[in-house]
């Protein structure tokens, strides 16, 4: 069973940083691609960046040059590392891992981010 624990949300100024976290239950962790998105109410969820699992990496153009993503695979964690927080990166972000060869998608509960003075 693979299971997704978020954290590291919180409330922080404009210009600020936060790291996420996302640890990742099970053996499928080193295989696949972890992604990160966000979701604010009334909004689709959108993708912010992805991680391959040889380490290649893609963001969304709002993101790029201040967050970087980042995996572990000894410790089946992904990373979010956040720079120059906007107001417009308040979410709630979650962690997605696709398992492409059984054609499933597993998410954890999401951990919200709160950007404002």
């Amino acid at each position: 069973q693979v299971q997704l624990v978020e954290s590291g949300g919180g409330l922080v100024q404009p210009g600020g940083s936060l790291r996420l976290s996302c640890a990742v239950s099970g053996s499928a962790f080193s295989i696949n691609a972890m992604y990160w998105y966000r979701q604010v109410p009334g909004k689709e969820r959108e993708l912010v960046a992805y991680i391959t699992e040889i380490g290649s990496t893609m963001y969304a153009d709002s993101v790029k040059g201040r967050f970087t993503i980042s995996r572990d695979n000894a410790k089946n964690t992904v990373y979010l590392q956040m720079n120059s927080l906007k107001p417009e990166d308040t979410a709630v972000y979650y962690c997605n891992l696709h398992w492409a060869a059984v054609g499933m998608d597993y998410w954890g509960k999401g951990t919200l981010v709160t950007v404002s003075s």
